[in-house]
């Protein structure tokens, strides 16, 4: 099914008769944000799968943590 440009129009018509042509611009930049957010969200996904390829691998042997450093204390006359 296409939308064809007299259908774009009516959508229009109804959504100014709807939210009105105050409304109209935040409703457009909420729609972006979510949109864009959608995006970022289905890039991400790609940036996870080589974390768990990682975590598949066999487990390495822990290292010693460094000892912490002395606290060093100063009297002040």
């Amino acid at each position: 099914m296409r939308l064809g440009f007299p259908e774009v129009l009516v959508i229009m018509f109804l959504a100014l008769l709807f939210f009105g042509p105050s409304k109209l611009p935040t409703l457009g930049k909420s729609l972006g944000e979510a949109i864009r957010g959608l995006k970022k969200g289905l890039a991400g996904d790609d940036e996870k799968q080589p974390e768990a390829t990682a975590q598949q691998l066999p487990a390495q042997q822990p290292t010693a943590a460094p000892a912490p450093a002395a606290q060093q204390t100063t009297t002040r006359s």
